[in-house]
């Protein structure tokens, strides 16, 4: 059953972001969107039956809702941002590509390397979820769950391997799908993922024993030596 709930989960997911970049397309006819929503849709129906089969608790945990009553404000109106900057990024692609079309479109090389950083980026949020079965959409006090820091792998790297992942998936997307003005633009709901960031470590120093000492070992939050 969970397999199926993660594979339908996964395809609805696919769908939103079709219909983002398509819909302001107004075309099907978008060879790297289609190409890029093909390798989506298999890339996390694969991760769904691999969680599923190898890390259960981890793919029931990503399936809450990104929102919801037991969410403290803080990261409430930080996930607010997030969300509503990300759905203006995924509208500005088509927008910038078919219609101001405010930079240079990058070369068939270029938009290579952003389909294989955003594959990278892909691999990674997969390995963080693997490996952090707490790793919920929402911030919370998951104490009746057990929950327990994970400062090994990935995490001991940094502690948001899953926002580095998904940093690079964006970069890749955007110059996979031909638009670097979508870079830029994605400043707006990177600020929003770094506002997010402190709001969910505020949190998890109240609720997580060790994340302070944690925090003290493991520096840097997304960029490994940078940040």
């Amino acid at each position: 059953m969970l397999v199926i709930k993660g594979v339908i989960g996964s395809l609805f997911q696919t769908a939103i972001i079709g219909a983002l970049i398509l819909l302001p397309a107004w075309t099907w006819q978008w060879t790297e969107a289609n190409q890029f929503l093909i390798c989506y849709a298999i890339l996390s129906m694969f991760s769904a039956v691999f969680l599923a089969l190898k890390a259960p608790a981890s793919l029931e945990a990503r399936m809450e809702m990104p929102m919801n009553e037991t969410q403290p404000l803080s990261d409430r109106i930080a996930t607010t941002f997030l969300l509503v900057f990300l759905l203006g990024w995924f509208l500005f692609i088509p927008i910038d590509v078919f219609y101001l079309k405010l930079l240079a479109t990058p070369q068939p090389m270029i938009q290579i390397l952003g389909g294989i950083l955003s594959l990278f980026g892909y691999g990674i949020m997969l390995l963080a979820l693997y490996q952090n079965e707490f790793a919920t959409p929402v911030v919370r006090d998951q104490s009746e769950r057990g929950h327990e820091l994970r400062d090994t792998g990935l995490y001991g790297l940094v502690r948001h391997p899953f926002y580095t992942g998904f940093v690079l998936f964006c970069i890749g997307m955007a110059l996979w799908l031909q638009s670097y003005a979508t870079l830029i633009v994605g400043l707006l709901p990177l600020t929003a993922l770094i506002g997010r960031i402190y709001a969910e470590e505020k949190i998890l120093q109240e609720t997580l024993p060790g994340y302070r000492e944690y925090m003290s070992r493991t520096r840097n939050r997304i960029i490994p030596f940078i940040y």
